[in-house]
Formats: C-alpha cells, structure tokens, sequence
C-alpha cells in the first residue's frame, strides 16, 4: 500500500493483522530451519565409523543452493526435480518466503510422460541440429514406463549372494552362451550362490536387427535367464535398461546381496570376486560401489564423438563415475539407487547417470585396480596369471572368453 492512499476504513484491521501474520509466518519459516538443522546434526553426531570418529555426510550442493535458472535443457529438468523433492529447503533459502513458486516450475511437459515432450524444439536452440538418437531420447527422456516381455520372476528365490546383471543385445546369442559356459555360470561357487541375468531391450528393423524372436524365445525357455523389455535397444536407452533393472531388482530379487553388473563383453574373475565380498564386513558391504572410476571428467562437445553432449542439453562437470563395462556393488545400495533415481534426470550416459545417483546419496565409487574397462597393455592380455590378479577385463569376445577360463579355474597354474 503506497503512503499516501487513503486508508479503507474496512481494510484498517486487516492491515495489522496481515502484518502480523506476515511476522508469524516469518517466525514458523525460521522454526522450521531450525528444527531441520537440528535433527541433521543429530543424524550426523550418531553416524561413526568403526575408530569411533562422527561422520558429517554433507549433501550436494544442489541440496542446499538454489542456482539461477540454466540454460541447458537437462539442468534445467534437474533443477525442476530438486525443487519438487526438497520443497522446504528451497522454499527457505530463497530471498522471498512468500514468494509465489517459480514460474519455470510449471513449465513441464506433456502429463503422459511417455507421451513426446514438443517444449524440446523451442527450449533446446539448436534442436534441429542435433543427431537423430539425441532428438529421440530428448523428446522421450521422462518416459521411464515399459512392459516386461520375458520376465524370470522366481530366479532368486534361493537368494543369491552374487547376481550377475549382464547388459547384452538380442541379437550377441554367442556372448550369452560363452558367458553361461565361463565366468556367469549360475550355481554355487566357492560356497556362495550365484545367479547370472541377462538384461535386453527389443531390437528393430530400423536399426537394421533382423527378426530373432523365436530365437529368442527358445533362449528364454531353455536357460531361464532372459531379462527382456519392450523399449527401443539403443546407446542412448542404456540409461534406461539401468533403471529397468533396478525396478526389476527391487520386486523380484531384492534381498540378493551384491551385484556385478557389466556388458556382455567383459571377462569377470568371479571366484576373485566372491573371495573380495564373502569377507566384508556390515559397514564396508552397505555402502560397497566400486569399479573402475573417472574423476574430473565432463561432456565431449564435438559431434563426432560418440559421447557428444551439446551445452544446450547440459552443462557442467560429471561427478566421479564407474566405468560402465562393468562394475560391482551391494544389493542395499541398488535398493537406494532405484528410490532416488526418481529425483535424477534422464541422462543419455548410463554410467554417468548411475554416478549423478550416487552423487545425490552422498556417495561416490570406489577405485579398486581390478576392474579394467578399458582393456590392459597389449603385451599382458595373453599372459594367464595377469587374469588371476584382475577382477573385470572390458573387449573381450567369446572365443577369448573360453581361453580365458581356464586360467582362472585351473589349480596347476602357478602365479606365486
């Protein structure tokens, strides 16, 4: 109200009572910060390691700051989650409490999120541009919905302590089955039960797959192993097959213990990988990721590249991440990892996206020397007792998988 108006003598009351809820609500904003940093103290003074020291897990800044609107597409999608899943938090830090929401916060897409999402060609400037796989993944990025085709809902039923979560393609029928024959043979190993699935999507004819359905379909019922979903199997839906997997996991195999998960392409020393888990304790396996992990990294720009990320898509550094070829971690943190990725974007890069997920936990991978995802030197690959020290090779085919083996299983190979 401007000082010179005059004064409705109907309103004069309610001006001091709007100045007074004004200070209540103030007050009630306050309070509520207060009793919130309360309890995270407390949270954080009652987690210790095991030398007795009190841990602070401090959340990603994106928690606690609310940024200026980005530019870039993916971001700005973000942005948009972090304010719906922490409304108090944003809500308090801002400059006006009672400020009336953002109005980019309405500025979502279709309400069938599997339905295409049209803002990309206004929103994304350069659009029209981009490869054909990046302008179907954006304009179907929140679609996160799609029936099982073949299911093995009863394979963990005796609860496996080791479940091997292989991502292959419909139609790599001999990486499977030089799998099933090596490292992913299901069963018990060194006393442990370990079960091995196969992760796919559907292959098309404009993809240039031929029809190996019924193929497919005889695979399934002679191995039981199969995982299949009805979405497009492509580079950009790997992120997709992660988070299939792990709503796939959370219904039908949720108490196994660890999991190894990997391309069909990776040769996986799984007794070195049992001898590793069967002596971790309590604290170590609860929040156990490790693999082979980029630090520093960020978004390749050039178009060229299989990796390339425009800017107007996203912008920024990538938190540390596990290579994607294959890497290991407890079945407690997938059960995390499937709850939050509901609050983490879509991203085109499935490894990434799984570190974005940890990163929101507050956790990052482990480095462990084992997991090589990017091959060895060329002059060890054919030395057998380099394979006995290794956990996961990345590159190698079926054949070499066979030859492989033996190395690792036979007693009278001497790597002392």
């Amino acid at each position: 109200m401007f000082p010179d108006a005059p004064l409705d003598p109907r309103s004069a009351r309610g001006g001091n009572m709007t100045v007074v809820r004004t200070k209540v609500g103030v007050f009630c904003v306050v309070m509520m910060l207060n009793v919130f940093v309360c309890i995270l103290m407390f949270l954080s003074w009652n987690k210790s390691d095991k030398s007795g020291h009190h841990l602070v897990l401090v959340p990603s800044q994106g928690f606690w700051q609310q940024n200026v609107l980005s530019k870039s597409f993916w971001n700005r999608e973000q942005q948009r989650l972090d304010f719906i899943y922490n409304p108090i938090i944003n809500s308090a830090f801002s400059s006006n409490s009672f400020a009336m929401l953002p109005h980019w916060l309405n500025e979502t897409g279709p309400l069938n999120p599997c339905e295409p999402d049209y803002r990309v060609h206004t929103q994304i400037k350069d659009y029209n541009s981009l490869p054909q796989r990046f302008q179907d993944f954006l304009l179907y990025m929140h679609c996160r919905t799609f029936p099982l085709l073949i299911n093995q809902p009863h394979v963990c039923d005796d609860t496996p302590f080791l479940l091997l979560a292989v991502k292959s393609l419909v139609p790599h029928f001999d990486r499977r089955q030089a799998i099933r024959e090596t490292w992913g043979r299901a069963g018990v190993l060194a006393n442990r039960t370990v079960v091995t699935v196969f992760l796919l999507g559907s292959t098309l004819p404009t993809d240039h797959f031929p029809d190996l359905l019924w193929l497919l379909v005889h695979e399934a019922a002679l191995h039981k192993d199969l995982i299949q979903w009805d979405y497009r199997d492509t580079f950009f839906n790997l992120t997709l097959k992660e988070v299939l997997f792990l709503e796939w996991f959370s219904k039908h195999c949720p108490k196994a213990q660890y999991i190894l998960k990997g391309d069909d392409d990776v040769f996986v020393n799984t007794l070195r990988i049992v001898d590793l888990l069967k002596d971790l304790s309590e604290v170590k396996a609860k929040d156990l990721f490790i693999g082979d992990v980029i630090s520093n990294a960020g978004p390749h720009r050039n178009q060229k590249l299989k990796y390339f990320i425009p800017e107007s898509v996203f912008e920024g550094q990538y938190p540390d991440y596990a290579g994607g070829g294959g890497y290991l971690f407890s079945g407690q943190l997938a059960l995390r990892l499937y709850n939050i990725s509901w609050q983490v974007a879509l991203y085109p890069i499935d490894d990434v996206y799984t570190g974005m997920c940890l990163n929101k936990l507050g956790l990052a991978p482990e480095k462990h020397t084992g997991f090589r995802t990017f091959d060895i030197e060329e002059k060890y690959r054919s030395t057998p007792c380099i394979y006995r020290s290794l956990m996961l090779v990345h590159g190698r085919t079926p054949q070499e998988m066979l030859k492989l083996w033996p190395w690792i299983i036979h007693p009278e190979l001497d790597c002392q």
